[in-house]
């Protein structure tokens, strides 16, 4: 396998980093590295860690550097390889049988009546877009088994069709929130890395990067926060995406008359989205959120 040695114009993972900070995405070290050996080894990307952390937003900026369509695939329980790679269009089939003349050759298995699916769109298109399978955790051991060919090859095998192969190797990014242990197999085939969540000074960054209205201050109150919130035994805590909207919320409130600790207070719903963590918090809220008792 050939050393892809520059993709898009990035030749290393600064290069890749400061790309990334310009698609709005701030990545550490650890990311840009495994982005960059993903891309430059031909290898998919398999990004784990706790909801929210920035797993998918990673992969939708990747696809925007490289100026790529991202084809998303929402891995579910009891998602198949209809779902996933392709399915014949039957109505369209049939009608054409009854519509064709007789004595005439017919291929109803042309691509006329080929349904695409993500997979096999990247297959066929890998120089203009990028996969993204999201949450692969989710789906079945099947299916997870049923990816191996494609990740070890990047070929598939249609029957009425032959196996079809990429032209070239396509970027894949998977990911993964661990609620279950991925196969080893799987692992084997994929450049890894474990997204945790920033230290507070980043998250703080990512926040007025992702919002320029959001002042410094408010970043920071919203770091303390979120940070005290993740450590308390909630079914849903508060991942990046919830820390941003809550900063952003908070500014809207506060712009519109609302003093701050309030304006923290009502717009704790675009933060905690389950109703048991927020009657478990709500007793507690001048623990988070200073000035709230006064």
């Amino acid at each position: 396998m050939a050393l892809r040695t520059t993709v898009a114009g990035i030749s290393s993972p600064e290069d890749l980093a400061q790309a990334l900070t310009a698609a709005m995405y701030l990545a550490d070290d650890g990311i840009a590295t495994a982005g960059y050996l993903s891309l430059a080894l031909g290898k998919p990307l398999l990004l784990e860690g706790a909801p929210g952390v920035g797993k998918t937003e990673a992969a939708k900026a990747i696809a925007g550097i490289l100026g790529r369509q991202l084809i998303r695939l929402q891995c579910f329980e009891g998602i198949d390889a209809s779902a996933a790679l392709y399915e014949w269009n039957y109505p369209r089939q049939m009608l054409a049988i009854r519509q064709a003349r007789e004595g005439e050759t017919l291929d109803i298995y042309r691509d006329d009546f080929l349904i695409e699916r993500p997979m096999l769109t990247a297959l066929r298109r890998p120089e203009s877009t990028v996969l993204l399978i999201d949450e692969i955790d989710r789906s079945d051991h099947e299916f997870e088994a049923f990816l191996l060919e494609f990740l070890s090859d990047f070929s598939i095998s249609i029957p009425e069709r032959g196996t079809l192969r990429a032209p070239e190797r396509p970027v894949v990014v998977l990911t993964s929130n661990r609620t279950r242990e991925l196969h080893e197999a799987l692992r084997r085939r994929c450049v890894y890395h474990y997204i945790a969540y920033p230290e507070p000074e980043r998250e703080a960054q990512i926040i007025m990067l992702r919002s320029s209205a959001v002042a410094e201050g408010t970043a920071r109150a919203v770091v303390h926060a979120v940070g005290l919130l993740r450590q308390e035994p909630l079914a849903k805590p508060p991942g990046v995406a919830e820390a941003v909207d809550w900063a952003e919320a908070a500014t809207a409130l506060a712009q519109s008359g609302a003093p701050w600790p309030e304006a923290f207070r009502r717009s704790l719903g675009t933060a905690i989205k389950d109703e048991e963590d927020l009657a478990h918090l709500r007793p507690r809220l001048p623990l988070f959120i200073p000035g709230l008792a006064a």
